[in-house]
């Protein structure tokens, strides 16, 4: 990753999202550009023009956190933009000699494993910050059967989303799921540069998505935490679970978290996923599954 372009591209990104009105600025003459101008952003982070102006070339060495918090508040980031500009001069201020590759874990710890095992009726699976599932529970499995279908090698939830093409029916909104994906791997770029599996799954994604190259160039960041994703399961119908993303403890289990589903009191969903975990727990019971290709 060549951080200095990575500064440079998001602070011109965050900079054309915010209007002269939105700023409370008055509007002045033509404009030539879609949101604020440099000397605009640096009139209300209280630096000079020429100092903000070095910073969106890319240059953030020894910058103050004062001044990035400024310079937050000028282009009205969000909680995760603010931490994502944090980490870029973090990354800014660290020398290459220094910095150090992280192993990224690809297997979860046997207690880890019976705490998903427990959850009977409850999805749950571990996965690291470059999605990779490393463990499913049956309901888990039962859930994303499609992520599942045929893999021999780890599944990828964001290669899923993009790359196979049974994703866009079983994620109702799948835009939104879609930018979320890419946002979560922007942010992991920045705090992990020199994991090159990473690199490459960004690559191979840049490179066999149009969608994903697109969404990738917007530079918009995000963390999964909580929310509420929709399903098109393909024996159960729609489906609206909430997620429960958890970090497991560093440094042990360092890029690993925890996400369990599970759906509102009283809700048809809830319905749904009891029927779910009762064939999860009796596979042979499990409906067959038809594909549109199948059905074609």
């Amino acid at each position: 990753m060549d951080n200095h372009s990575e500064i440079s591209t998001f602070l011109k990104s965050r900079r054309d999202k915010v209007t002269p009105e939105h700023a409370g600025l008055p509007v002045i003459g033509n404009r030539r550009v879609n949101g604020l101008r440099r000397g605009e952003v640096a009139m209300l982070a209280d630096v000079s023009v020429e100092y903000y102006t070095r910073m969106e070339r890319g240059n953030l060495a020894g910058v103050s956190d004062s001044v990035l918090d400024a310079l937050a508040a000028a282009l009205q980031l969000d909680e995760t933009e603010r931490d994502h500009l944090f980490a870029l001069a973090r990354a800014a201020n660290t020398s290459p000699t220094r910095a150090r590759r992280r192993a990224v874990k690809t297997t979860v710890r046997p207690s880890v494993l019976r705490i998903i095992d427990g959850m009977s009726d409850l999805p749950a699976f571990v996965r690291n910050n470059r999605f990779d599932v490393l463990a499913a529970n049956p309901l888990a499995r039962a859930l994303h059967s499609e992520w599942f279908d045929g893999q021999q090698e780890i599944v990828n939830t964001v290669r899923f989303v993009f790359l196979d093409p049974r994703a866009t029916r079983f994620y109702t909104d799948w835009e939104h799921v879609a930018r979320q994906g890419v946002g979560s791997l922007r942010v992991e770029v920045v705090k992990n540069p020199y994991d090159r599996d990473l690199s490459n799954l960004i690559g191979e994604l840049s490179t066999r998505s149009d969608v994903f190259r697109m969404m990738w160039g917007s530079h918009d960041v995000h963390v999964y935490n909580e929310g509420i994703k929709r399903f098109r399961h393909p024996a159960l119908g729609e489906v609206e679970l909430v997620h429960e993303a958890l970090a497991l403890p560093a440094p042990r289990d360092a890029g690993l978290s925890l996400t369990v589903y599970s759906a509102d009191p009283g809700t048809p969903s809830e319905d749904a996923l009891r029927l779910l975990a009762s064939w999860a727990a009796t596979p042979q019971n499990m409906p067959a599954v038809h594909t549109d290709s199948d059905q074609s």
